[in-house]
């Protein structure tokens, strides 16, 4: 059999979100990639699954991916993800790929999958989703996103106020995510919009270390965690 390319979403923090592919494929690849956002930097993910790995007959292969707004330069680790990837695949080893969250969404795995496509077309990829933390973090704060006709927005935060004004204006639920770092100026345009108390900041949902805060004015000037999210429902 062909060995290939899994890209498994880990969920956002707690194992037991995990799915039953998921876990059968995390046990049995024989390399398991985790990736992380500096050399020194554990993995998020790695930590959500490490109890399901067996070091004596897996490969735990660390993959760094810089994390920035200006991605000028960052090829160079992306083509040495992928180039480390495909040669495990060729040597017949299957490589699961884990992620936080889903696959594709947002995620890490994507900036690989571009490569892979492109360069290394004969390898297998498949795709294995996993709960998001949008649907975890919507869970936990008891906020319904969306039903019937209401509509929904998933945006990064590097968009300009002008851009969010019409969001917020054009639809029902707004999910921002990575808000940490520029938490005090969406909380400034809420308050303009009368939104401030529709909104709730949820981080490292269904972790240790998980909160969900509606108090959203006590966040302002506060330093926040990179894992986290805000969603606001008009």
């Amino acid at each position: 059999m062909t060995a290939k390319i899994y890209a498994v979403g880990v969920g956002p923090g707690d194992p037991e979100l995990l799915t039953r592919k998921a876990e059968r494929i995390i046990r049995s690849a024989a390399v398991i990639c985790a990736p992380t956002g500096a050399a020194d930097a554990a993995s998020y993910a790695l930590s959500i699954v490490e109890d399901l790995i067996d070091p004596s007959r897996q490969e735990v292969l660390p993959q760094v991916f810089p994390m920035r707004k200006d991605q000028e330069g960052l090829e160079a680790f992306w083509d040495e993800a992928a180039a480390q990837v495909a040669a495990r695949v060729r040597a017949g080893r299957d490589v699961a790929f884990i992620t936080i969250g889903d696959p594709f969404l947002y995620s890490t795995f994507l900036y690989l999958y571009r490569i892979f496509q492109e360069r290394y077309p004969d390898i297998p990829v498949e795709i294995v989703p996993g709960i998001s933390s949008i649907n975890a973090a919507a869970a936990a704060a008891g906020v319904p996103l969306g039903m019937a006709a209401e509509r929904i927005a998933i945006l990064p935060t590097t968009y300009e106020d002008d851009e969010l004004r019409r969001t917020f204006a054009d639809f029902d639920t707004v999910i921002l995510m990575k808000v940490n770092r520029v938490f005090d100026r969406i909380y400034a345009l809420l308050k303009e919009l009368g939104l401030e108390r529709k909104g709730v900041f949820v981080r490292r949902v269904g972790s240790a270390d998980e909160e969900v805060i509606f108090d959203l004015e006590r966040l302002v000037g506060e330093k926040l965690d990179y894992l986290s999210l805000l969603i606001v429902k008009k």
